[in-house]
C-alpha cells in the first residue's frame, strides 16, 4: 500500500535566534513607510512569518509569540490596544489546529488557505476597529490579504533556503 503523500524535504532543525531574526525582520517591513498603491498591498509580514513558524515548528512559536507580535504592531501602528495581539492568536489558533492539514500541501497548495487565514485575520482587525469607533477603511482594506497570499510561496521558498542543511565539503 503506498502513500499518496508528497514528499517534504527535512530541513535542519531551526534556531530560535533565527526564528526571533525572521520575526524582528518582519516587524521592519511591517514599519516601513509607505504610501499610495504600495501602503494598500503591502502585506502583513508579521502575519505571515507567524503562521509560516507555526505550521513549521508549533513547538517553538504559538500563541504567546502571536501575542507579543500582535502587541508590539498595536505600539507601533498606535491602534487599539490589542488589537493586533487578538487577531494574531485567533488564526495562529487556526493554525495551529490545521497545522498537520497544512503541512501536507506544498506552498502553492497552502497559498489560497494562507489567503482565506490573512482576511479571517482582517475581519477581526476591522471589527475590533469599528467596535472602538474607526471609519469603515473601504474594501482596499482586504487587499493586503490577497497579496500577502500571493506572496506566500516566496516566504516559504526564502525561510526553507536559510534553513536547509549545508553541505559539508569534508563529507563523504
Amino acid at each position: 500500500m503506498s502513500s499518496h503523500y508528497p514528499e517534504q524535504e527535512i530541513l535542519q532543525s531551526t534556531k530560535g535566534g533565527f526564528i526571533f531574526l525572521s520575526l524582528i525582520g518582519a516587524l521592519i517591513l511591517n514599519l516601513l513607510p509607505a504610501q499610495g498603491i504600495l501602503l494598500i498591498l503591502r502585506p502583513d509580514f508579521v502575519a505571515l512569518i507567524v503562521l509560516y513558524w507555526s505550521i513549521n515548528q508549533p513547538h517553538r512559536v504559538g500563541i504567546s509569540i502571536a501575542f507579543g507580535m500582535g502587541l508590539l504592531m498595536d505600539f507601533s501602528n498606535i491602534s487599539v490596544l490589542g488589537q493586533h495581539a487578538m487577531a494574531y492568536c485567533i488564526v495562529t489558533y487556526l493554525t495551529l489546529t490545521f497545522y498537520r492539514r497544512l503541512r501536507i500541501f506544498n506552498s502553492f497548495q497552502q497559498a489560497p488557505q494562507i489567503g482565506f487565514i490573512l482576511v479571517f485575520m482582517q475581519l477581526i482587525i476591522l471589527f475590533t476597529g469599528l467596535l472602538s469607533g474607526a471609519n469603515f477603511p473601504g474594501w482596499h482594506f482586504f487587499l493586503m490579504s490577497m497579496t500577502g497570499m500571493l506572496i506566500w510561496p516566496l516566504v516559504c521558498f526564502v525561510l526553507g533556503v536559510l534553513q536547509r542543511p549545508r553541505n559539508d565539503p569534508n563529507a563523504l
